[in-house]
């Protein structure tokens, strides 16, 4: 590149309104959750892609196991604290605090919890990423999952979903809770 190149590329670059670290937000930390979705929705999608439907089995089935492994964790949080691995332990004891990152209602009813979310961290970003298609995965499983793993009887239906529908809605159910 020439002198006279170098200056005017220079000069265009001074012509630029210099941001400070404080005005970009770019340079802010991101947080955990942020950097939990992007890691997820890039390996499923480098699955997905190579394995197309088998590859989405397995990305289920590994959300499955992760799930499950949480689940068996927070009933020992529970146990640990000298209470049994029943509805009413389950959200207490639950593995992962919600931040500002998360908005949701809990309603609890007889032998049911009721969720809805209308803001979550990770698929906030896998909508910001173009990655729905492959945050759905880990959705359609991780609830069922931990639920599962915390106690076999624990069901939930998630029937909406941020990604599809604008907004997640859960009900959490003991299938041999007496109504």
């Amino acid at each position: 590149m020439s002198d006279n190149m170098k200056d005017n590329k220079r000069e265009q670059m001074d012509e630029q309104p210099k941001k400070t670290i404080r005005e970009d937000e770019s340079l802010d930390p991101v947080s955990p959750y942020t950097l939990m979705a992007k890691l997820f929705a890039h390996v499923a999608k480098a699955v997905v892609d190579r394995f197309g439907e088998e590859g989405e089995e397995a990305v289920r089935e590994g959300v499955r196991a992760f799930g499950e492994e949480r689940g068996r964790d927070i009933a020992r949080r529970a146990a640990a604290r000298g209470l049994p691995n029943d509805i009413e332990n389950y959200l207490p004891n639950y593995d992962m605090g919600r931040s500002e990152l998360f908005e949701y209602e809990t309603i609890y009813h007889p032998c049911e919890i009721e969720q809805n979310f209308t803001r979550c961290a990770f698929g906030d970003q896998w909508k910001k990423d173009g990655m729905e298609k492959y945050g759905i995965l880990y959705c359609q499983m991780i609830d069922p999952a931990i639920a599962k793993g915390y106690n076999p009887n624990f069901e939930v239906e998630h029937d909406k979903y941020l990604l599809k529908d604008g907004y997640c809605h859960f009900r959490f159910k003991m299938k041999d809770a007496k109504e």
